[in-house]
């Protein structure tokens, strides 16, 4: 079973993906803050991270470099309700860049294209 972490500040969206992504097969964490995603994927093999841009405590985007400088081989989406980020040459290490909608299938699409499951 492939493992997904989930770093969101918003507590809807982790129970939304959490629910979603449990139910198509994966084991699914959650963070809340940067600190705390960086520490589970220490303790933790994660098969892919599901990254929002704006968190509270921390970029998204700093977060992402040290997700790559920590765990370079581990896929990082990001996941934002803004369009704006993604012309910011710091998202391109990130193997996917999805929008935030009412429509989550482009996210089921690009975890399943990077995770196989």
């Amino acid at each position: 079973m492939k493992k997904l972490l989930v770093v969101d500040d918003e507590d809807h969206i982790r129970k939304l993906y959490t629910d979603v992504f449990t139910r198509e097969g994966y084991r699914v964490e959650t963070a809340a803050t940067g600190d705390e995603a960086l520490e589970k994927a220490a303790s933790t093999h994660f098969d892919l991270v599901i990254l929002d841009i704006e968190l509270e405590e921390t970029s998204g985007l700093e977060l992402l470099k040290r997700f790559k400088e920590s765990f370079s081989n581990l896929p990082v989406i990001l996941n934002s309700a803004y369009s704006t980020y993604k012309a910011d040459f710091h998202t391109w290490v990130a193997a996917g860049y999805i929008l935030k909608s009412s429509d989550i299938t482009p996210l089921r699409e690009k975890i399943k294209e990077l995770v196989m499951i």
